[in-house]
């Protein structure tokens, strides 16, 4: 069996699961698209009180902050389970995932599943394709194309991230502080055109925390914005693949520090 065959069945093992309490179901993704409502709302105060944020209108925003928020839901809808991998790793859960035939990570992400994030995800969603109708952006199939892989490249950048400092766990048993603080930055300055930041926050956010690359830089290039950026228009263009390699490094770190589990003994 394949690897994704392997996960599809796994999660929707795990899903089945969760979903036998309907009325919870409804009401966690409710709660999730709810929690990231409150983001769009903060960014449309600002804007209310603005009226643009260094000459992006607010449809631009809109779409940026559409653009970031798909993309994180299209990571933490099916893999939240890296978010416990703490608590998976000092109560000696990861043992069993150990002595099974495949691949530790598989079992590890689909050993449960939280339906929270499928409201960032649906919410992303809803988002951006309302937000697609008044951007000015010129559609074409080139540029719907772009969008897709502009989401799954923001979606690796976020995993990647979460993925390689999870891996950390096997040495610290701890990563929580600094995962949830990165993916708080993630949430309250993604959605933000990066330009109106100073280039000192503008060179962090792109080359030590790649957070330009989930929506910002991708979202330059689908409205023609590339004038206004300090590195090249080929870097921002080339931001699915930025994502891509950077899932492909946490990868690498995950296999590496895996050699340092020590079980707990329970």
């Amino acid at each position: 069996m394949s690897p994704v065959r392997a996960w599809w069945m796994l999660t929707r093992a795990a899903v089945r699961a969760q979903a036998q309490y309907r009325v919870n179901v409804v009401v966690t993704i409710l709660a999730g698209i709810v929690y990231q409502g409150v983001g769009l709302a903060s960014i449309a105060v600002v804007l209310h009180r603005f009226g643009d944020l260094g000459t992006w209108s607010v449809a631009e925003v809109t779409f940026l902050y559409a653009l970031r928020l798909t993309a994180h839901g299209m990571w933490v809808a099916p893999f939240n389970q890296l978010l416990s991998i703490d608590e998976i790793v000092r109560e000696g859960h990861f043992d069993r995932f150990l002595v099974r035939p495949g691949n530790p990570l598989l079992y590890f992400l689909t050993y449960r599943v939280s339906l929270m994030p499928t409201g960032d995800l649906l919410g992303g969603l809803v988002l951006l394709a309302a937000a697609s109708a008044v951007t000015p952006i010129d559609w074409s199939v080139a540029a719907v194309a772009y969008v897709v892989l502009a989401v799954l490249g923001g979606a690796c950048v976020e995993f990647g991230i979460q993925l390689g400092l999870g891996a950390l766990t096997f040495r610290t048993l701890s990563t929580q502080a600094l995962r949830s603080t990165i993916d708080t930055v993630f949430n309250t300055f993604g959605g933000y055109p990066m330009h109106i930041f100073s280039g000192t926050a503008q060179f962090v956010s792109t080359f030590v925390l790649p957070l330009a690359f989930v929506a910002y830089l991708p979202g330059t290039v689908l409205m023609n914005r590339t004038g206004e950026l300090r590195v090249p228009g080929w870097l921002a263009a080339g931001s699915p693949l930025v994502g891509c390699l950077l899932l492909a490094g946490a990868y690498t770190i995950w296999v590496r520090e895996l050699r340092r589990y020590q079980s707990s003994g329970h």
